[in-house]
């Protein structure tokens, strides 16, 4: 087929390369612009972009993927489907209509739930023990549009965002070429998404990241798994924002105020929860390197277990 392909970060990248594996024509990338990033503000370009290079596939970059020059512009690569995996902006009707299969969108969930662009965080803040990938025919909506191709994929106790995100990857790469294969055979029928169970998975903030100690511990560790990599968990000492990258459940009863730091005599670091604990592994106070919980500990001069406890600042 003749495909224009829409994505932006890494884990559009399996996708990409898996269409051109199975033989799919690549008439053009389309990408979000560069964007600065890192502390230096440096231009950077997509994971996608960068990918589209080097195979020497066409790259567009539009401010907006809904201004007539874009759709000018699509029309006239005259693809034969439009294949979306996490580019980042909403089509416009006239684009969803253009191809003859239409545009066929992967998105890392089991659609109706956890419609938007964190899906796979949300599964993990709530403690969901499955996870998947669905392609869907694309319609005006925000992931709305009728179920092509769906499966599931279990999460691990320990599974984060990205660790989830690792394996969600190839496997909807895979599904999506299965889509396209099933599409022109005509050998599937796609079906309406049941409006029971939907629910939806807003773009992530910075300070959603900000831990309440009040909260019960599995609450907690949710949260961590799926803030982590970004924006990740943090909580204050002091007026010190200490960043968590590590953490586990913990094996004890929280014992005193929520936050409490506590670091027994085996050398591990606990915090009370307002039920349960959070044993803390490593931890990155801001302006320094990560380092172990317990080395950060050892560095609170002397404080004792209930005068060293961490807060939420406004």
């Amino acid at each position: 087929m003749r495909v224009i392909f829409m994505g932006s970060p890494d884990i559009a990248v399996p996708s990409l390369l898996a269409l051109a594996e199975a033989g799919h024509q690549i008439l053009a990338v389309i990408t979000q612009p560069d964007r600065p990033s890192g502390r230096g503000n440096v231009m950077t370009a997509s994971h996608v972009k960068r990918v589209a290079v080097e195979h020497g596939w066409e790259v567009y970059q539009p401010e907006k993927i809904r201004a007539p020059e874009a759709l000018e512009k699509i029309q006239n690569l005259k693809p034969d489907v439009i294949c979306v995996v996490a580019y980042g902006q909403i089509l416009s009707k006239e684009i969803l209509d253009l191809p003859p299969y239409g545009c066929v969108n992967l998105h890392f969930s089991l659609l109706p739930k956890y419609r938007g662009a964190s899906c796979v965080a949300y599964a993990l803040l709530h403690g969901e023990e499955e996870s998947g990938t669905t392609t869907i025919l694309m319609d005006p909506g925000i992931d709305t549009g009728p179920i092509l191709l769906q499966w599931s994929e279990p999460i691990g106790p320990e599974d984060t965002t990205e660790t989830l995100s690792q394996r969600l990857a190839p496997l909807g790469a895979h599904q999506l070429v299965k889509t396209l294969k099933v599409l022109t055979e005509g050998s599937i029928q796609p079906t309406p998404q049941s409006p029971e169970g939907a629910s939806y998975a807003p773009m992530l903030k910075k300070e959603e990241g900000k831990i309440d100690w009040f909260q019960d511990a599995k609450t907690i560790y949710n949260r961590f798994r799926g803030l982590t990599p970004w924006p990740g968990i943090f909580t204050f000492l002091d007026s010190q924002r200490i960043l968590l990258t590590e953490m586990r459940l913990g094996t004890l009863e929280s014992s005193g105020k929520p936050g409490t730091i506590r670091m027994e005599m085996i050398e591990k670091v606990f915090v009370d929860c307002g039920t349960g604990t959070i044993e803390l592994v490593r931890v990155k106070p801001a302006g320094k390197n990560d380092l172990p919980a317990k080395d950060f500990v050892r560095g609170l001069k002397g404080h004792v277990k209930t005068d060293c406890t961490f807060h939420s600042i406004s």
